[in-house]
């Protein structure tokens, strides 16, 4: 630590500089003219990934009709890994049949950029279909990207006339999103739901199919719509009615499995659901007997399609599952009702589900929550919401924070005349704001902004 007397005219110099240099770095808009370059000679099937600033971004928001922008800062670990995957995904994009446009912007310089499209994390990536923004909560590895974007640049709802068609759009489909088929309906009955949940699921109508199809996709009678979940191979057939209302109620519900592993991405899933969740917490979701009570949850869950059902092991996720009061000495597996944000409640003599007779113990717990039977908590703090709130702060708020440091650092100098001014060397500053950046990426959760 370097001493310097609060009386000396070098000191305050010294803190005057280091303020200017931080304020040109917060607020400083360097020339933009290479990138206006770039959008005037570029076109939607070069296949590269396009740099923009804020003079031109609106620009070429204006110019594609798909335009996928990603918010990043140069020092952000995150966006780094990212940028490889946009770099192979751009050329795939690039030669759709509606192309689809991969953008950079660097919101940690440009300022104005940051507060127009409320970027408070990096990376964030944003997609605007004909100039209508929205947050892009897709995949972010180059071959789940590409098939995402295929989705939502495709049709609202596709029509297809043959067994053929029916195979080929499952397999294009992938096992990310659900898939409903809408065997022997008209796509006006879809189109109004298709439209609302495009980024959530894949929608389609069969008009011309084969009993085999009918018998590989467990529908006896038509009009039929199926839902399906690749990635966890269930099939869930509604026959009707086919009013709005109730065609929505079952769309809604088959979003998830019907019990839900938690993990970062499933989080992600349970923000946009409102029902309650029924949370199982489990040693380890992997073992025997934690599968054979999956297969119990499975069929309550059918049974009470009002709730979501979900479980958890302590050895896949231990921090998520000791929000939930689940310490070493606590006796599992355990169940809860969950209401997916700060709050939780155990059902009085019914928490624990010991080994024998699970069904009908599942059952005691569900009457007992829909009884009333019930104590209210509050999860700990390495909650859920805790992850969502411990977003990696952004370069802006960084410097901000050192200029509060420095200014109270200037108060200090100019009012306590008998105490030396203590200013760190540039080399402890750098290891100071190298910790500081460990510490964000520590802090970084993958449901946030990563895959």
């Amino acid at each position: 630590m370097m001493i310097i007397s609060s009386h000396t005219a070098p000191a305050r110099s010294l803190v005057a500089v280091i303020l200017l240099s931080l304020l040109l770095q917060i607020s400083e808009l360097p020339s933009s003219c290479s990138a206006s370059s770039s959008l005037e000679n570029f076109s939607a099937r070069d296949g590269t990934v396009l740099e923009l600033d804020e003079s031109n971004l609106d620009k070429a928001i204006a110019s594609f009709d798909y335009i996928l922008v990603d918010f990043y800062a140069p020092w952000c670990g995150h966006c780094k890994r990212l940028l490889p995957e946009l770099n192979a995904a751009a050329p795939v994009l690039a030669g759709f049949k509606e192309p689809v446009v991969i953008a950079k912007v660097d919101a940690d310089k440009y300022n104005r950029v940051t507060s127009k499209y409320d970027i408070d994390a990096f990376p964030t990536i944003k997609l605007f279909m004909h100039g209508v923004p929205v947050e892009y909560k897709g995949p972010r590895k180059a071959d789940l990207l590409i098939r995402f974007m295929k989705k939502l640049t495709a049709p609202d709802v596709s029509t297809l006339d043959s067994d053929i068609a029916i195979t080929e759009y499952y397999e294009t489909a992938g096992t990310h999103f659900p898939i409903f088929f809408g065997f022997g309906l008209d796509e006006s009955v879809l189109a109004n739901i298709a439209r609302k949940y495009k980024k959530k699921a894949w929608f389609s109508v069969a008009k011309d199919f084969s009993e085999d199809i009918m018998i590989s996709y467990d529908f006896d009678k038509v009009p039929a719509l199926v839902a399906i979940q690749p990635s966890y191979n269930e099939k869930n057939i509604f026959y009707g009615p086919f009013e709005e209302n109730f065609l929505e109620d079952f769309v809604k519900q088959n979003f998830l499995p019907l019990t839900v592993p938690i993990n970062s991405d499933t989080l992600n899933l349970l923000k946009d659901d409102d029902r309650k969740i029924v949370l199982t917490i489990m040693e380890d979701e992997t073992d025997d007997e934690s599968q054979k009570l999956v297969k119990v949850l499975k069929a309550a869950a059918s049974a009470n399609r009002d709730l979501v059902f979900a479980y958890v092991g302590v050895k896949q996720f231990e921090d998520f599952a000791e929000s939930f009061g689940s310490a070493e000495k606590t006796e599992l597996p355990k169940m809860v009702v969950w209401d997916g944000n700060e709050e939780y409640f155990i059902v009085t003599d019914s928490e624990i589900i010991h080994g024998e007779d699970q069904g009908t113990q599942i059952t005691k717990f569900l009457e007992g929550y829909r009884e009333g039977r019930t104590i209210q908590k509050k999860i700990n703090d390495r909650s859920f919401t805790g992850y969502i709130k411990s977003l990696s702060i952004g370069g802006k708020i960084a410097y901000i924070l050192i200029l509060l440091v420095i200014i109270m650092m200037i108060v200090h100098n100019f009012c306590m005349d008998n105490e030396p001014l203590r200013v760190g060397t540039r080399d402890q500053a750098n290891q100071g704001i190298s910790s500081s950046s460990e510490h964000e990426r520590r802090d970084y959760r993958p449901e946030d902004k990563e895959d």
